[in-house]
C-alpha cells in the first residue's frame, strides 16, 4: 500500500471539509506525493552496454514524501561523520508542555525557529558558566514534530560534543565526566525562561495565546550520554530526510479506517487504526512551513 493511494482516495473529502483552514504547504505536499514517480513528472530512460533499457520515473523530492529522501539522509550522515570529534557526545532533547502545542501549531514558523534558537541558547548559557564548563559549545540542532503514532509533539534534539572553546577561542575545555554535561533541571528552567522572554520581546501578540499555567509547569529536558556520537547521528539522520511515516508501515485502508504499525518506546510492534480523515490530518500536520530549515548549527563562530 502506498500513501499516495490513501491520499488519492481521501484528500478530496478532507479538502472539502476543511478548505481554507488548511495551511498552503499541505496541498503542495499532497500534489507532490500524488505525482511522485508517475508520468506526471516524466522520467529517464537508461541503456546498458548490453543493450537492455530501463525507464525510471522522476521523484518529487518533497520532504514529506515517503518515497524520497533516503539518499539525502545517507549523504547528510556521511558529511556529519567527518565532523565528529574524539570526545564523548550527548544527545539533549528539549520538550514543551502539552498545553503549549496548540499555540505552536497556530504560528509554526515563528515558534519552530524559536524552539531551535532558544534551546541552543539555553544550553550555551549553562555551558558558559564556569561552574559547569566555562566554554562555548558547538551544537547541531534538529526539530522533530511527531510521536511514533503520528501525534503532534514538537521538540528539539541537539547533538553536543563533550567540550568547548574558551571565550578567547584559544583553548579546548573537555567535560570532566563523560556521563554528565549540565544539570537537566536548570537547563529546562533556562529554556522556559528564554522562550518566555522571546515571546514577550519579539512576538508580544502571541503571548496571550499561551495558557498562563504553561509558565508555572515544570518543563522537561533530557540529557543522555551517547558515546562517540555515531549512533546519535544515525538516529537524527533517520528523522531528517524521511517523513514521519514509511510506506512499509501501512497495512490497510478499509471500512474500519486506515491502519498502520509502529514500534513503541519498548520496541514492541503496535497498530493504530483511525478514520481516514484523521489519518490524513495526522500525516499532514507534520509538513513543515515552506523554506523552513529544520537542522541548524550553533556555536564556534567561523569554524
Amino acid at each position: 500500500m502506498r500513501l499516495a493511494e490513501i491520499l488519492s482516495a481521501h484528500w478530496p473529502a478532507y479538502l472539502a471539509q476543511f478548505g481554507r483552514l488548511i495551511p498552503p504547504e499541505q496541498p503542495a505536499a499532497v500534489r507532490a506525493i500524488l505525482r511522485c514517480r508517475t508520468p506526471a513528472l516524466g522520467g529517464q530512460r537508461y541503456r546498458c552496454a548490453c543493450g537492455r533499457e530501463h525507464f525510471t520515473y522522476h521523484s518529487c523530492n518533497h520532504r514529506a514524501c515517503p518515497r524520497c529522501g533516503q539518499d539525502d539522509a545517507s549523504a547528510w550522515l556521511a558529511r556529519q561523520r567527518t565532523r565528529l570529534l574524539p570526545v564523548p557526545y550527548f544527545l539533549v532533547t528539549f520538550t514543551v508542555p502539552e498545553e503549549l502545542r496548540e499555540p505552536i501549531r497556530a504560528a509554526m514558523k515563528l515558534w519552530y525557529g524559536a524552539l531551535l534558537k532558544e534551546s541552543a541558547g539555553a544550553l550555551q548559557d549553562l555551558a558558559a558558566d564556569s561552574k559547569h564548563l566555562g566554554a562555548e559549545l558547538g551544537l547541531t540542532a534538529m526539530l522533530q514534530t511527531w510521536t511514533r503514532d503520528l501525534r503532534y509533539h514538537p521538540h528539539v534534539h541537539l547533538l553536543v560534543p563533550g567540550g568547548g572553546l574558551t571565550p578567547d577561542g584559544l583553548r579546548w575545555v573537555r567535560v570532566p565526566n563523560g556521563e554528565f554535561l549540565v544539570p537537566q533541571v536548570k537547563l529546562a528552567a533556562r529554556f522556559k525562561g528564554r522562550l518566555k522572554a522571546w515571546l514577550k520581546q519579539e512576538q508580544p501578540e502571541l503571548f496571550p495565546q499561551v495558557p498562563a499555567k504553561v509558565w508555572w509547569l515544570k518543563w522537561v529536558v533530557d540529557v543522555q550520554p551517547v558515546g562517540g556520537g555515531e549512533a546519535a547521528l544515525k538516529y537524527l539522520a533517520n528523522y531528517l530526510c524521511q517523513p514521519p511515516l514509511r510506506e512499509h508501515q501501512l497495512e490497510r485502508d478499509d471500512a474500519t479506517g486506515v491502519t498502520f504499525r509502529y514500534r513503541d518506546n519498548d520496541g514492541q510492534v503496535q497498530r493504530a487504526t483511525m478514520p481516514a480523515q484523521e489519518f490524513v490530518r495526522r500525516v499532514l500536520q507534520h509538513v513543515l512551513p515552506k523554506g523552513f530549515q529544520r537542522v541548524r548549527h550553533y556555536g564556534w563562530r567561523g569554524a
